[in-house]
């Protein structure tokens, strides 16, 4: 975990914990890597996976199995790794077991097959690190109706199936709704390679650092992940949160928790369903506004505020500021036409890759499709890296 001189954490009034910027931050700047406290896969039980179950990288024709059971690892210093943390013999022992009981796979739907894979590492950890399971259960996050339902429900399965070790944390029903809670709010999606518009989630993880982002329909920052990838001195299952623009001191370092492109309608529903809240950022205050009869869309709205925006040659240092084209019908459209990913069916955000001790870089690279483009304009237009 690295966000130290960059981030501190504070109450932001109405939304809890954030994390604001303690100096001027530049575009592009990386302002935290955060390593996980805990992973887990998200494939279903039954589903072979086609990535090692400890760093998740993508599997090759070398892989090596668990001699116990059926996951795979994509080499021996993982597997043994893996043993004294992700893979003990007691989640080894678990998954083996659910593996095994039709009933589960037959009667529930993945949800619940995901969260048993989750209470199973979280309880793990407990074991093998007590002190990061503190964190854990400092995470924003107070059970629903829908967590207690799962809790009583999972607590029934794994206390028949897999209870954890006497050693480690005393297994609870209340402990386990506390648990999912967490999980709901704070889990990040590691994701798959992006494929002709397809990604999915390949593992899930906590991250002590990231889960104090707040959301905003229109982040001043962003996330990526190399899961794949061999980054230098940062392990391949790290958030790395580049900043987008340049902010000034003071200001609450926000990521966008889906897609930049949904719709007002859309965001709202899944923010209040998915975490509880309803949005009241800049943006969603404008998009409120809107006649709700009006038939244009919010893809048409950004198209014809982009135009306007290109024929203005507006200011992009004003970009991210809070009173910017306050008279405008769609006042973000240039965050759109710079920052919105032009991939098919992408919708990924684009920011800067790092500045160096003298000047801000000139390409920005999406964070779904690994997409790279040049960032100067020309013509109001910004100019791909395979033009």
């Amino acid at each position: 975990m690295a966000a130290e001189g960059f981030l501190s954490v504070a109450e932001i009034d109405g939304r809890g914990r954030g994390l604001v910027s303690t100096q001027p931050l530049k575009a592009g700047q990386t302002v935290l890597r955060d390593s996980p406290i805990l992973l887990y896969s998200a494939f279903p039980f039954q589903n072979p996976s086609s990535y090692c179950n400890h760093c998740f990288r993508t599997l090759q024709s070398s892989s090596i199995n668990c001699s116990s059971c059926s996951a795979l690892f994509c080499s021996a210093a993982c597997l043994s790794s893996a043993t004294s943390s992700l893979h003990s013999p007691y989640v080894c022992q678990s998954l083996t077991r659910l593996s095994n009981s039709p009933h589960f796979f037959l009667n529930h739907p993945l949800e619940r097959q995901l969260q048993s894979r989750f209470l199973i590492a979280a309880y793990n950890l407990s074991l093998v690190s007590p002190s990061k399971f503190q964190i854990l259960l400092s995470f924003q996050g107070i059970p629903s109706a829908n967590d207690a339902s799962a809790a009583e429900f999972l607590h029934s399965l794994i206390s028949s199936l897999c209870p954890p070790p006497p050693d480690s944390t005393p297994f609870a029903l209340e402990l386990t709704a506390i648990l999912l809670a967490k999980d709901q709010l704070n889990a990040f999606g590691l994701m798959e390679p992006f494929n002709d518009g397809q990604r999915s989630v390949r593992a899930y993880g906590l991250y002590p650092m990231a889960s104090l982002f707040n959301h905003d329909c229109l982040p001043n920052a962003c996330r990526f992940d190399y899961v794949d990838a061999a980054v230098e001195n940062v392990n391949n299952t790290d958030i790395i949160v580049r900043m987008i623009h340049d902010v000034p001191q003071g200001r609450e370092i926000c990521l966008s928790y889906f897609p930049v492109n949904l719709d007002y309608a859309a965001r709202q529903k899944r923010l209040l369903e998915d975490y509880g809240f309803a949005c009241d950022c800049d943006r969603c205050k404008v998009e409120a506004n809107w006649s709700d009869n009006e038939n244009e869309t919010v893809g048409e709205k950004q198209e014809e505020e982009e135009e306007e925006a290109m024929e203005e040659d507006q200011d992009e240092e004003m970009v991210g500021s809070e009173n910017e084209n306050e008279e405008s019908d769609f006042p973000h459209a240039y965050f759109f036409m710079r920052y919105m990913c032009d991939g098919p069916n992408c919708w990924g955000t684009m920011a800067p890759l790092p500045p160096s001790d003298v000047s801000p870089s000139t390409v920005i690279e999406c964070n779904v499709c690994g997409k790279f483009k040049n960032d100067i304009v020309e013509g109001g237009e910004n100019l791909s890296m395979d033009d």
